[in-house]
């Protein structure tokens, strides 16, 4: 694990795993900074709502892809049990 602090959501603690992918690519880290505590929150419970190991590490790629793509939320709805 790297030592590199980043920010977290308003309830949720930056896990280990998305951590670590956010470090390892500077433009997903960059849009990550850049949102709002509540979005940061969002990607957190998205990568965390997954079941399997495999859908998780899924998310993790696909979230830093748009992380990088400038995207500021996993989900496109407000009543998306994600957020909050």
């Amino acid at each position: 694990m790297t030592d590199q602090k980043l920010s977290d959501g308003t309830v949720h603690v930056l896990p280990d795993d998305l951590r670590e992918a956010l470090v390892a690519d500077a433009s997903s880290r960059a849009t990550w900074e850049d949102i709002t505590p509540l979005a940061r929150n969002e990607w957190i419970r998205w990568v965390e709502s997954a079941k399997k190991q495999e859908t998780r590490e899924k998310r993790i790629r696909w979230g830093c892809e748009n992380l990088a793509d400038g995207k500021r939320r996993p989900c496109c709805w407000p009543g998306c049990p994600h957020r909050g």
